[in-house]
């Protein structure tokens, strides 16, 4: 497979379910003034159907348990009520 362009984000703003459809709103952020926040553009949306959207989150997990594994990302336990 090979990909033809790459596309960079900071994350997801907004993920939402409509018409049949989840959709993912990209986000990037852009430096702020001076000592300020910086902001957050929208920069594309992904739109895929729920069954997608369900391979995609367990491809997801599978790399999440790889990175735990190798110590890349520490898994934190929820704490208790």
């Amino acid at each position: 497979m090979s990909c033809k362009e790459e596309i960079y984000v900071d994350g997801i703003g907004k993920l939402h379910f409509v018409k049949g459809m989840v959709r993912f709103d990209l986000i990037s952020y852009e430096p702020g003034e001076s000592g300020q926040e910086p902001g957050i553009n929208e920069k594309q949306r992904i739109i895929m159907p729920p069954d997608g959207f369900l391979a995609t989150f367990n491809t997801m997990q599978r790399l999440i348990d790889q990175l735990v594994e190798a110590g890349v990302l520490k898994k934190v336990e929820p704490a208790r009520k």
